[in-house]
């Protein structure tokens, strides 16, 4: 089978290596039949992650089950199905309280689209191994849009969890999104659906601020420091610069999430969080807990996943298109661009 990997700057390519083959009775394969880059995976295509070429490159997708063993029970050969992006056990005392990105039956950090924690492959690949189907498998629900829902391995899954529990702790919560890729937009359009009160979306490109409005947000090009002005703040750059202004503009004990991959070191406005009381997580998702909750809000109606998808662009492109710099390009083989 043939496997995307990332080997230079804004350069990936094919490259064969053997097919996957179930090793156990409680594996499956499956074959990605939606996938798109996560905002991290755009980093790594500009030269900036800290990962040395090559490995095979992918985390978010939609897949169809090819083959299962024995002992698996959630999902059957034909099931599309949303493939999470960490590997884990579902049964370790970490994955029962839902900790999965850090399951300890795995080595730590195990995932695909990255050589971390072992070799697993990455999701721009014709077949992909699961070594805990039935942990880690989830059936896309009936009338879903696998297109639209490409990033649910990580990004739309993620979006979720940055704003959903707080929006639930804190109804009508003011929003702040300070963003540069996917995952500020979904959040933008998760908060509205969830009722906040005000979402500010902050982003440079003005595309991406005109998909913020149509999610009902107000927008700003550069975040100025508005002391006190928001009770819950994500930020989704990769710049502690930005992360520093963001938690500037929280309200007393508000809350910041940090979606951002901080490849680079910086400073915090330290003294201003203590005097202002403000809880920051920064954090890898442990994803495969939330995706039910992100997929039955989508299928609630009251969001729109598939208005961030920039371009449905066919699997055979994938070497040529991938390094081109789009919002969110997902990659279709088998029809699946219809809906079948």
């Amino acid at each position: 089978m043939r496997e995307l990997t990332y080997v230079a700057k804004r350069t990936v390519e094919w490259r064969e290596v053997p097919d996957p083959k179930l090793r156990s009775d409680g594996e499956a394969i499956v074959a990605p039949v939606a996938a798109t880059p996560c905002d991290v995976d755009s980093a790594i295509l500009a030269g900036h992650g800290f990962l040395e070429p090559p490995f095979a490159l992918g985390h978010e997708c939609v897949a169809r089950v090819v083959e299962t063993g024995d002992a698996v029970t959630t999902v059957a050969p034909g099931d599309l199905v949303v493939v999470p992006w960490s590997v884990n056990c579902g049964t370790c005392d970490r994955c029962r309280a839902g900790l999965t990105a850090h399951c300890a039956t795995v080595p730590y950090m195990a995932m695909y689209g990255a050589p971390i924690g072992g070799s697993w492959g990455g999701l721009f690949s014709d077949l992909v191994h699961v070594p805990y189907a039935d942990a880690m498998l989830v059936p896309l629900p009936a009338g879903l849009d696998p297109v639209a829902l490409a990033s649910a391995s990580d990004n739309w899954s993620l979006a979720w969890r940055l704003v959903a529990p707080h929006l639930t702790a804190r109804p009508g919560a003011r929003v702040l999104v300070v963003a540069r890729g996917s995952i500020g937009l979904y959040v933008c359009d998760i908060a509205r659906a969830l009722g906040a009160s005000e979402v500010l979306y902050v982003d440079p490109d003005p595309e991406h601020r005109a998909l913020a409005r149509e999610f009902g947000a107000t927008t700003a090009e550069a975040l100025e420091p508005l002391p006190q002005s928001y009770d819950v703040a994500v930020e989704a750059t990769g710049r502690v610069d930005q992360l520093g202004l963001a938690v500037k503009c929280l309200s007393p004990e508000g809350i910041c999430e940090s979606a951002g991959n901080h490849f680079r070191p910086g400073e915090l406005p330290l003294l201003d969080m203590y005097l202002t009381g403000v809880t920051l997580r920064v954090a890898r998702d442990s994803v495969r807990a939330h995706i039910p909750d992100a997929l039955a809000l989508a299928a609630s109606g009251g969001v729109d996943p598939g208005k961030v998808v920039s371009h449905v662009i066919d699997w055979e492109d994938l070497p040529a298109a991938l390094p081109e710099k789009h919002l969110k390009p997902v990659f279709v083989r088998n029809g699946v661009e219809d809906g079948s």
